[in-house]
């Protein structure tokens, strides 16, 4: 089944930002995660707009989505996002 992570960000600093951003899209492949969606929030239809940006990644299950995070790829980019944004990640699983 596969499995999604939605991230919201609300970015402290554009250029760390950025280069986060191109440096963990690089991640992604080796554990078969896909960029769904990247884009700025324009709208809230209901409730409070709480974030400035969301990520959507997909990867084919959830013990891949897990290995991408716990990756020493993807960990070494941990100081550089906390630097570049503050960043909630939430894992969903869909069914096909």
């Amino acid at each position: 089944m596969p499995a999604f992570f939605v991230a919201t960000v609300s970015v402290k600093d554009a250029d760390k930002f950025q280069d986060y951003a191109q440096k963990s899209g690089t991640t992604f492949a080796a554990h078969g995660g896909e960029l769904v969606l990247r884009g700025k929030a324009e709208a809230a239809l209901a409730g409070a707009l709480a974030h400035q940006a969301v990520g959507i990644v997909r990867f084919p299950d959830l013990g891949a989505l897990q290995a991408w995070f716990q990756s020493e790829a993807y960990q070494a980019l941990i100081p550089l996002r906390d630097a570049a944004a503050d960043m909630t990640i939430i894992i969903y699983s869909a069914p096909v």
